[in-house]
């Protein structure tokens, strides 16, 4: 059976898609294990309001060549401090500083295997 919280995702998903808003995103490297691994690819929406513990696109801004899926933790200075779910990787805020999200992550509709 399935939830009721992944069926009202994958049908926002839909419709953003279908909007042309949603963003398709692999996912590189481990700073997000466990919650998302390398290869894993996700659908992102635009949002207006970001909630802390939301997974979220983002680019650092100084780094913004660079797209990153991470965890908003606390707005910060106009922007948002992120970090990843894996406490031994650091490249998110603790080393970039403050970052503009783009959108929250809805759902992973690929799963890398081991």
């Amino acid at each position: 059976m399935v939830g009721v919280g992944l069926v009202v995702a994958a049908a926002g998903a839909a419709v953003g898609w279908l909007a042309g808003r949603t963003r398709a995103v692999a996912v590189s490297g481990p700073s997000m294990v466990p919650t998302l691994r390398h290869g894993d690819a996700v659908l992102a929406t635009p949002v207006r309001r970001v909630r802390p513990g939301d997974v979220v696109i983002a680019r650092f801004r100084v780094r913004p060549d660079l797209l990153v899926v991470k965890r908003a933790v606390r707005p910060y200075r106009d922007g948002w401090w992120l970090q990843g779910d894996n406490p031994a990787v650091t490249d998110d805020s603790r080393r970039y500083g403050v970052a503009d999200v783009l959108g929250r992550v809805r759902l992973r509709y690929f799963r890398a295997t081991r």
